[in-house]
């Protein structure tokens, strides 16, 4: 998640939910460098495994976009953190794309990749495996590019908020796409905080638009660097409830199961899922 002043947001939430502000307040000790370590260098970054965890979402994302049916001219990516991977297969389907998160920190990633810094975390191994299994001939630097262009802003967001990107915000609304990975689950206390963090992105996304939602399965905790960060813990059907809550049509619901080279120690995930929904007319 993500806003300009992440203290004022904690102080705001303390009065009505404690627990969001606690996680808004841990969140400062985020290190997004020891994030991307943990989770997208070897061996959970090594994309060669046919059982690895990138693979499976990457695979996800791309089968999904080349339904075709998730397209339109804006996608809003809700709590990026410090990756793009999410976007490498929505690029060839949105012309605007808007990145948020609620942290400086990751937002500032952010804008090394996208200025090609020589800083910037390498994505090319998952911009390589993205256009492999496209297979449109595509070449992994053509892909970047496309991706560069094609963002407009990195803005902050608060996904407990009911207006998300705040009041007066620079992303045209309502978007025709959302993507959201690994974002509401890590930052709600319980299952009523992620609840309501669904309903509030619900409110950016047009009625009939699509939601491709990643996320953690029964996880509790993460590193990130000194940082230890709460987890809800959430299962398969917990998730679909959620959805058909906010007013959601499940398209499709899929989970992957951490095999056990993959529990590295930095967080106790068991599983992933990943989710596309599309918003019921009328909500």
């Amino acid at each position: 998640m993500s806003t300009a002043d992440p203290s004022h947001a904690a102080r705001a939430a303390q009065d009505s939910h404690p627990g969001q502000a606690a996680v808004a307040l841990a969140y400062q000790r985020f290190e997004p460098r020891a994030y991307l370590r943990n989770n997208y260098a070897p061996p959970r970054g090594d994309l060669s495994i046919a059982d690895g965890v990138g693979p499976w979402k990457l695979r996800c994302l791309a089968q999904t976009f080349a339904t075709g049916e998730v397209s339109g001219h804006t996608l809003i990516d809700i709590g990026s953190g410090p990756t793009i991977y999410q976007l490498l297969s929505a690029c060839t389907h949105f012309k605007d794309i808007t990145m948020t998160d609620f942290l400086e920190v990751n937002r500032q990633e952010l804008g090394l990749w996208l200025r090609k810094e020589p800083q910037a975390f390498d994505w090319s191994t998952y911009s390589q495996h993205v256009c492999l299994i496209e297979g449109k001939g595509e070449s992994w630097q053509e892909k970047e590019h496309q991706l560069r262009a094609r963002v407009k802003r990195v803005l902050p967001i608060d996904v407990h908020q009911p207006q998300p990107l705040g009041a007066g915000n620079l992303a045209p609304l309502p978007a025709d796409a959302l993507v959201s990975a690994f974002c509401l689950e890590a930052v709600s206390p319980d299952f009523a905080s992620f609840q309501r963090a669904l309903d509030h992105i619900t409110t950016l996304l047009r009625p009939g638009g699509h939601l491709l939602l990643i996320g953690a399965l029964e996880e509790s905790w993460y590193m990130a660097g000194e940082a230890k960060l709460m987890v809800v813990s959430l299962c398969e059907e917990e998730v679909r409830e959620a959805l058909v809550c906010s007013g959601y049509k499940v398209r499709d619901l899929r989970t992957y199961t951490m095999p056990a080279h993959l529990l590295t120690g930095v967080d106790d995930v068991k599983g992933i899922f990943f989710a596309w929904a599309e918003k019921k007319v009328g909500v």
